[in-house]
Protein backbone atom coordinates (compact mmCIF):
# COMPACT_ATOMS: atom_id res chain seq x y z
CA UNK A 1 0.00 0.00 0.00
CA UNK A 2 1.46 3.37 -0.78
CA UNK A 3 0.53 6.33 1.15
CA UNK A 4 -1.59 8.95 -0.54
CA UNK A 5 -0.20 12.48 -0.30
CA UNK A 6 -2.76 14.30 -2.79
CA UNK A 7 -4.19 16.18 -0.08
CA UNK A 8 -1.08 18.09 1.52
CA UNK A 9 0.53 18.27 -1.77
CA UNK A 10 -2.37 20.45 -2.54
CA UNK A 11 -2.25 22.40 0.98
CA UNK A 12 1.48 23.15 -0.58
CA UNK A 13 0.36 24.50 -3.20
CA UNK A 14 -2.71 26.40 -2.36
CA UNK A 15 0.31 28.12 -0.44
CA UNK A 16 2.38 28.83 -3.08
CA UNK A 17 -0.49 30.56 -4.88
CA UNK A 18 -1.25 32.86 -1.71
CA UNK A 19 2.74 33.63 -1.70
CA UNK A 20 2.70 34.67 -5.25
CA UNK A 21 -0.64 36.79 -4.49
CA UNK A 22 1.11 38.24 -1.56
CA UNK A 23 3.90 39.21 -4.17
CA UNK A 24 1.81 40.41 -6.39
CA UNK A 25 0.29 42.94 -4.11
CA UNK A 26 3.87 44.61 -3.34
CA UNK A 27 4.27 47.41 -5.86
CA UNK A 28 7.62 47.74 -7.59
CA UNK A 29 8.36 50.78 -8.99
CA UNK A 30 5.31 50.04 -11.79
CA UNK A 31 1.53 50.50 -11.75
CA UNK A 32 0.04 47.36 -11.11
CA UNK A 33 -3.38 46.96 -10.52
CA UNK A 34 -2.82 43.90 -8.59
CA UNK A 35 -1.74 46.45 -5.66
CA UNK A 36 -5.23 47.51 -5.54
CA UNK A 37 -6.67 43.66 -5.00
CA UNK A 38 -6.79 44.15 -1.39
CA UNK A 39 -8.80 47.30 -1.55
CA UNK A 40 -12.94 47.06 -0.59
CA UNK A 41 -15.32 49.83 -1.09
CA UNK A 42 -18.59 50.04 1.04
CA UNK A 43 -21.01 49.87 -2.28
CA UNK A 44 -24.56 49.45 -0.94
CA UNK A 45 -23.81 48.51 2.59
CA UNK A 46 -21.14 45.38 1.60
CA UNK A 47 -18.01 45.62 1.26
CA UNK A 48 -16.89 45.22 -2.67
CA UNK A 49 -13.42 44.60 -4.01
CA UNK A 50 -12.39 47.34 -6.07
CA UNK A 51 -12.35 46.05 -9.16
CA UNK A 52 -15.84 44.92 -8.74
CA UNK A 53 -16.99 48.78 -8.73
CA UNK A 54 -14.96 50.53 -11.02
CA UNK A 55 -12.54 50.22 -13.99
CA UNK A 56 -8.81 50.04 -13.15
CA UNK A 57 -6.10 51.35 -16.33
CA UNK A 58 -2.62 51.98 -16.66
CA UNK A 59 -2.05 55.01 -19.53
CA UNK A 60 1.70 54.90 -18.59
CA UNK A 61 4.24 52.74 -16.22
CA UNK A 62 3.61 54.95 -13.18
CA UNK A 63 0.13 55.57 -12.95
CA UNK A 64 -3.32 53.69 -12.52
CA UNK A 65 -6.41 55.56 -13.64
CA UNK A 66 -9.63 54.24 -11.19
CA UNK A 67 -13.03 54.94 -13.16
CA UNK A 68 -16.10 54.21 -10.85
CA UNK A 69 -19.16 52.98 -13.16
CA UNK A 70 -21.17 55.06 -10.38
CA UNK A 71 -19.62 58.63 -9.89
CA UNK A 72 -21.09 58.57 -6.51
CA UNK A 73 -18.47 56.16 -5.35
CA UNK A 74 -15.23 58.73 -5.76
CA UNK A 75 -14.80 59.31 -2.28
CA UNK A 76 -15.78 56.09 -0.90
CA UNK A 77 -12.72 54.94 -2.95
CA UNK A 78 -10.43 57.47 -2.39
CA UNK A 79 -11.19 56.75 1.64
CA UNK A 80 -10.43 53.56 1.24
CA UNK A 81 -7.23 54.14 -0.23
CA UNK A 82 -6.47 56.54 2.12
CA UNK A 83 -6.54 54.04 4.65
CA UNK A 84 -4.84 51.40 3.40
CA UNK A 85 -1.25 50.48 3.26
CA UNK A 86 -0.03 51.78 -0.26
CA UNK A 87 1.29 54.90 0.91
CA UNK A 88 0.12 56.53 -2.16
CA UNK A 89 -2.22 59.91 -2.33
CA UNK A 90 -5.32 59.43 -4.89
CA UNK A 91 -5.68 62.32 -6.65
CA UNK A 92 -9.61 63.01 -7.73
CA UNK A 93 -10.89 64.92 -10.21
CA UNK A 94 -15.03 64.69 -9.73
CA UNK A 95 -14.70 62.13 -12.62
CA UNK A 96 -11.53 59.37 -12.19
CA UNK A 97 -9.13 58.92 -9.64
CA UNK A 98 -5.67 59.10 -10.32
CA UNK A 99 -2.69 57.27 -8.49
CA UNK A 100 0.46 58.53 -9.26
CA UNK A 101 3.51 55.93 -8.06
CA UNK A 102 6.95 57.72 -7.26
CA UNK A 103 9.88 56.05 -8.18
CA UNK A 104 11.10 53.96 -5.30
CA UNK A 105 13.86 54.99 -2.83
CA UNK A 106 16.43 52.78 -1.98
CA UNK A 107 15.22 52.49 1.70
CA UNK A 108 11.66 51.40 0.28
CA UNK A 109 13.31 48.88 -2.32
CA UNK A 110 14.78 47.39 1.26
CA UNK A 111 11.59 47.54 3.19
CA UNK A 112 9.91 46.12 0.34
CA UNK A 113 12.48 43.31 -0.01
CA UNK A 114 12.33 42.99 3.53
CA UNK A 115 8.76 42.09 3.56
CA UNK A 116 8.56 39.58 0.48
CA UNK A 117 11.11 37.57 2.67
CA UNK A 118 8.99 37.79 5.36
CA UNK A 119 6.26 36.22 3.39
CA UNK A 120 8.09 33.82 1.97
CA UNK A 121 9.67 32.64 5.40
CA UNK A 122 5.59 32.64 6.40
CA UNK A 123 5.16 30.12 3.74
CA UNK A 124 7.77 27.84 4.32
CA UNK A 125 6.71 27.68 7.72
CA UNK A 126 3.37 26.81 6.74
CA UNK A 127 4.80 24.22 4.46
CA UNK A 128 6.59 22.57 7.38
CA UNK A 129 3.51 22.41 9.13
CA UNK A 130 1.80 20.62 6.20
CA UNK A 131 4.61 18.16 6.05
CA UNK A 132 4.35 17.84 9.72
CA UNK A 133 0.42 16.89 9.96
CA UNK A 134 1.55 14.27 6.63
CA UNK A 135 4.41 12.66 8.96
CA UNK A 136 1.57 12.23 12.04
CA UNK A 137 -0.80 10.87 9.60
CA UNK A 138 1.86 8.16 8.62
CA UNK A 139 2.61 7.37 11.89
CA UNK A 140 -0.64 7.01 13.03
CA UNK A 141 -1.29 4.40 10.16
CA UNK A 142 2.43 2.94 11.06
CA UNK A 143 0.51 2.75 14.94
CA UNK A 144 -2.47 0.95 13.40
CA UNK A 145 -0.83 -1.47 11.48
CA UNK A 146 -1.96 -0.20 8.19
CA UNK A 147 1.40 -0.06 6.32
CA UNK A 148 5.28 -1.53 7.56
CA UNK A 149 8.20 -0.27 8.27
CA UNK A 150 9.79 0.33 5.27
CA UNK A 151 6.19 1.97 3.80
CA UNK A 152 6.69 4.52 6.77
CA UNK A 153 10.11 5.37 5.72
CA UNK A 154 9.11 5.54 2.54
CA UNK A 155 6.31 8.12 2.47
CA UNK A 156 8.22 9.73 5.45
CA UNK A 157 10.87 10.27 2.34
CA UNK A 158 8.57 11.23 -0.20
CA UNK A 159 6.90 14.11 2.41
CA UNK A 160 10.17 15.45 2.83
CA UNK A 161 10.76 15.33 -0.87
CA UNK A 162 7.99 17.59 -1.79
CA UNK A 163 8.56 19.77 0.96
CA UNK A 164 11.86 20.50 -0.15
CA UNK A 165 10.50 20.82 -4.20
CA UNK A 166 8.36 23.57 -3.20
CA UNK A 167 10.46 25.10 -0.75
CA UNK A 168 13.08 25.36 -3.96
CA UNK A 169 9.84 27.01 -5.50
CA UNK A 170 9.63 29.75 -3.02
CA UNK A 171 13.24 30.61 -3.08
CA UNK A 172 12.99 31.21 -6.72
CA UNK A 173 9.50 33.06 -6.18
CA UNK A 174 11.19 35.57 -3.62
CA UNK A 175 14.46 35.67 -5.65
CA UNK A 176 12.60 36.91 -9.01
CA UNK A 177 10.45 39.48 -6.58
CA UNK A 178 13.69 40.50 -4.89
CA UNK A 179 15.45 41.15 -8.47
CA UNK A 180 12.31 43.22 -9.66
CA UNK A 181 12.34 45.09 -6.53
CA UNK A 182 15.97 46.04 -6.60
CA UNK A 183 16.04 47.11 -10.05
CA UNK A 184 15.99 50.25 -10.86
Amino acid sequence: MSVDFKEYSRKMEKTLDVLIENFDAVRAGRANAKVLDRITVEYYGSATPLNGVAQISSPDARTLVIQPWDSSLLKAIQKAILSSDLGINPQNDGRVIRLVFPQLTEERRKDLTKQVRKYSEEAKVAMRNVRRDGMDYVKNLKKKSEITEDEQKKAEKDLQDMLDKNIKKVDEALAAKEKELMAI
